[in-house]
């Protein structure tokens, strides 16, 4: 009987039903719903292991290492997070996969929650491995099941790749049979292939070029591509695009159609199409992947190809039915009456949000100091750049609100302040707090402990309380100014003296905002708060 999923559950549930023996991520928007449906279904069960990983490298690694040891695996992450990962990922092309490895990627054009619309396809073409581009759950279920068989077939990771509206979207999804998993474990023998010295980089190096035609041809034979040959103008489309061109052309258009599902491209299915069609267009979701392999350079001749470079789709955002609609120059749909004249609603902070009263004595504490710099982090906290407090001045990357701060404060600007969240902390603040301790850098960083990932629906942190404090301590941050306090409004007067003398301070402080997020009251929380600053 089909099961309602999201497109993010079919994922995890193929993943599940492939027999994977754990899955490996960090949260972030729009793929955060993989690992939860995973650790959801799979409670109680001790053959599969889901727990989050402090980062998406870390993730990725220790997938890595489950499929040396024979066992198949799953990470997911946003389409940032795989930037994070980025250095095992392509690395990991050469050592190739042992237990199946499938990497599920999320990426969110338009950027409802993120920094960039990057395309991941490109990741993937750069490692030169496999990727599968789902249309709908279904897809998004039967290519994962496939990709864990294919990852074992090649012995190379395969790369899933979401976007947020197929992410967060629901449909009726059949499942096929379970994966009967092999006891005991399969380690790997030639161990050389996974220690890349160069000269075994470079022996790897060469199987994975030679792999190439083998990829091209699976990619030709795939199901998941679909050509239809009808009238002299085609359209090439990819992944989700593909449900807005067919609710736009209907089933008996005249338009002939390649739809892709699979990477590398298939050039015999491309060559046909290019071959039948006089005019064509590109509709994929993202960058113009597939519309700057057909075109190259120069081009084909004497053929009219379009897509979003020559402007008839946009570069940037979502499409939708009626882009799509206005891209093969049909008239639009009407509009219904749109209601005008009402106030904006942006996003903000929780009312009684801990993070309010912190920014309040930030505020009060820099007041009438020139040339203060505030640097902030990804985060619900990144919302202080928005009114009432207007006091964020850049947010660009996980962690990197320590490591501008420290360029900062060595250019010699005064004074420097940044502000970092207790789950990206342990994520990717932790490496920059290290050296600006080696140097006793003249800057004051806030962690603002909530004791959970707020920004993606509250979960669990590796570090947090007493704890978050004793190792920021075995960092080398001195003992007279690593300080924690509760930002809360009583406690405004003295918490901005605090912060104020630590500003002053010529060297590094670190202050520690300890108080729980409050949409996590359902949770027993382990985060001590002190009444008053106390030197820890």
């Amino acid at each position: 009987m089909p099961e309602l999923f999201l497109g993010d559950e079919a994922v995890g549930m193929a993943a599940i039903d492939a027999g994977i023996s754990g899955v490996f991520s960090y949260p972030g928007t729009p793929a955060t719903e993989i690992f939860e449906f995973v650790e959801r279904r799979t409670a109680g069960d001790p053959a599969v292991s889901a727990r989050w990983s402090a980062n998406e490298k870390v993730a990725y690694e220790e997938a890595l290492g489950m499929s040396f040891v024979g066992r198949r695996a799953l990470v997911s992450m946003k389409h940032v997070g795989l930037n994070v990962a980025a250095d095992p990922f392509i690395n990991s092309a050469l050592t190739g996969a042992h237990g199946g490895l499938v990497v599920a990627v999320a990426d969110d054009p338009g950027m409802h929650s993120s920094q960039n619309e990057q395309d991941t396809r490109f990741y993937g073409d750069f490692a030169q491995i496999p990727v599968f581009e789902p249309c709908n759950q279904q897809e998004a279920y039967d290519m994962t099941r496939e990709a864990f068989e294919l990852s074992e077939k090649f012995g190379l990771p395969v790369l899933v790749r979401l976007v947020t509206r197929l992410a967060h979207s629901r449909a009726n999804v059949d499942r096929s049979d379970p994966f009967e998993i092999s006891p005991g474990l399969d380690i790997v023998k030639e161990t050389c292939d996974w220690t890349l010295l160069p000269v075994n980089a470079r022996r790897r190096f060469r199987r994975l070029l030679e792999m190439q035609d083998s990829l091209h041809e699976w990619s030709s034979n795939s199901e998941f591509n679909h050509l239809i040959l009808r009238g002299p103008r085609g359209i090439i489309v990819s992944g989700i695009a593909y449900n807005y061109v067919r609710e736009v052309i209907g089933e008996d258009s005249p338009y002939s159609i390649l739809k892709i599902g699979t990477y590398p491209l298939t050039a015999e299915m491309v060559r046909k199409i290019v071959n039948h069609c006089d005019e064509l267009i590109v509709i994929e979701e993202g960058y113009p992947y597939i519309e700057t392999q057909l075109k190259g350079l120069l081009g084909v001749p004497g053929k009219a190809i379009f897509g979003k470079r020559s402007g008839h789709l946009s570069l940037d955002g979502e499409l939708t039915a009626d882009t799509v609609r206005q891209a093969l120059g049909m008239e639009r749909l009407p509009q219904s009456e749109q209601v005008t004249g009402l106030p904006s609603r942006p996003p903000s902070l929780c009312k009684g949000c801990p993070h309010c009263d912190t920014f309040a004595s930030i505020l009060n504490a820099t007041k009438g100091l020139d040339n203060s710099v505030l640097f902030s982090d990804i985060g619900c906290y990144t919302l202080g750049a928005l009114p009432p407090y207007n006091a964020v001045q850049s947010c660009v990357d996980m962690g990197s609100s320590i490591s501008m701060a420290l360029g900062a404060a060595k250019a010699g600007a005064h004074p420097v302040l940044c502000t970092i969240g207790d789950s990206t902390f342990t994520h990717s603040g932790m490496t920059p707090l290290l050296g600006a301790a080696h140097e006793d850098a003249n800057m004051t960083v806030l962690i603002l402990d909530n004791a959970t990932v707020g920004m993606t629906g509250g979960q669990e942190v590796f570090s947090t309380g007493d704890h978050l404090l004793r190792l920021i301590r075995g960092l080398g941050v001195k003992e007279e100014h690593l300080i924690s306090f509760e930002p809360l409004k009583k406690n405004e007067k003295e918490n901005t003296e605090l912060l104020r003398r630590e500003i002053e301070h010529k060297g590094l402080s670190v202050l520690v905002a300890k108080r729980a997020c409050i949409q996590i009251k359902r949770k027993p929380v382990q985060i001590e708060t002190e009444k008053k600053p106390v030197a820890v």
